[in-house]
């Protein structure tokens, strides 16, 4: 007969002891490993942008008058590019026919090229080929009278889905008014680098600011003959050299560029900077309460299967009492025991956090994998997580150990 081997009742609740407590410490390092890898992939992002200062307003297209707001800003000391950008959601019909919607990028070619992050900038050419590289010639001091280049970029995959190439004619159409559209040629693409998060650009289009204001009603109140709008969404400005990574200067800079729109919002990157730190504490909290439960089962079952310990081993511990042995000794052995349990369930619940976010990398759906591939294993939080949670799972020894000195003689050694 094969001899099988059988785990014993006490065996059973050890194991169940350290389970309860594996899992316990594995949902904290899910959370605070994912949360603090995002965390950190956007403060990175915000560190390596292409500039240091963002000008905005409330509202839809809430910038107005930008090309002389962007030229005003080029002319304070320490700055090196303003960059006026407007956002909409437009139609692109390719030269097959088939029509794709796209989010629109409005810009001044050259400032926006400058203003871009090294990330970014791998995305596009090292010359946008749209025409005038400040978009004066067709804007023409706010009269849209100039010439238009009718150039545009495509992202690769738009230009993809819609079969278009370098030289292909486009139409774009910025709202329900098919009368509005208007053909550009295809100079360029761009988007071809892949981020953690997806590829930098989608489904998207670069044009030269003024000729999106005229398609989507953004450059005067009727059309080219009411009163001046020039709307954009936000104006990125990037500073000079050594300013650029000046805290001080950033701070003067700004202030400068608040004294001349005193109504719309200035930040610095550091201010968001700041900003997602502390919205990253306000999150870590969030997460350790939301694993306070799991930790308290875990402690409460703990503690559970030491006092039914003591209650099975009364007996030995009434015959180790009365013959002398130090109560010092008794506790001590309650307490090496916790603290064997209680370090093998924090040890198996930091490598199941591991494997479960290892797993969602692995076979997890839509963006799942990405994010899950932004964890970041911060070893001294892993250290803390593991240590707090001993430390408690000792102090619930205690309740163990009041019960076995409390123990009567009498009934001990019965």
């Amino acid at each position: 007969m094969r001899w099988r081997p059988r785990l014993s009742h006490t065996g059973l609740q050890d194991l169940l002891a350290v389970a309860a407590i594996a899992t316990a410490v594995a949902l904290p390092v899910v959370l605070l490993s994912v949360g603090g890898g995002v965390s950190a992939h956007e403060r990175a992002a915000l560190e390596s942008a292409g500039f240091e200062i963002t000008v905005s307003a409330s509202g839809t297209h809430g910038i107005g008058g930008a090309h002389a707001l962007g030229d005003r800003i080029d002319r304070l000391a320490n700055v090196s590019a303003a960059s006026p950008v407007l956002s909409q959601a437009i139609d692109v019909r390719g030269p097959t026919g088939l029509t794709e919607p796209a989010l629109a990028e409005g810009v001044l070619p050259a400032p926006f090229l400058t203003t871009l992050g090294p990330a970014a900038r791998g995305a596009f050419p090292t010359h946008l080929d749209l025409g005038d590289p400040m978009d004066a010639a067709h804007f023409a001091n706010g009269t849209y009278s100039g010439p238009s280049a009718q150039k545009i970029l495509l992202a690769a995959p738009i230009a993809a889905a819609l079969g278009a190439s370098v030289g292909d004619a486009v139409t774009i159409q910025g709202g329900t008014n098919a009368s509005n559209a208007a053909h550009f040629v295809v100079t360029g693409e761009f988007g071809t680098p892949s981020g953690p998060l997806g590829p930098v650009a989608g489904f998207a289009v670069i044009l030269p600011l003024s000729d999106l204001q005229l398609l989507t009603g953004s450059a005067r109140v009727n059309g080219t003959t009411g009163a001046l709008i020039d709307a954009a969404d936000t104006v990125e400005v990037s500073l000079t050299g050594a300013t650029a990574t000046d805290a001080s200067a950033v701070s003067r800079t700004a202030n400068e560029i608040r004294a001349l729109v005193p109504y719309y919002g200035v930040s610095t990157l550091s201010d968001e900077v700041v900003q997602l730190d502390q919205a990253n504490s306000v999150l870590t909290g969030f997460y350790l309460a939301l694993s306070a439960t799991a930790i308290i089962i875990g402690l409460l079952f703990l503690t559970l299967v030491l006092l039914r310990r003591v209650e099975s081993e009364r007996r030995a511990i009434g015959i180790r009492r009365a013959i002398g042995i130090p109560r010092a000794w008794i506790v001590g052995g309650l307490v090496a025991r916790c603290a064997v349990l209680a370090s093998t369930g924090v040890v198996l619940g930091v490598f199941g956090g591991y494997l479960t976010i290892a797993i969602l990398q692995q076979y997890g759906t839509g963006e799942v994998p990405a994010i899950a591939a932004l964890a970041v294993f911060n070893p001294r939080i892993l250290f803390e997580l593991g240590a707090g949670t001993v430390a408690l799972c000792l102090a619930s020894s205690a309740v163990a150990a009041r019960a076995a000195l409390r123990l009567p003689l009498s009934e001990a050694l019965r």
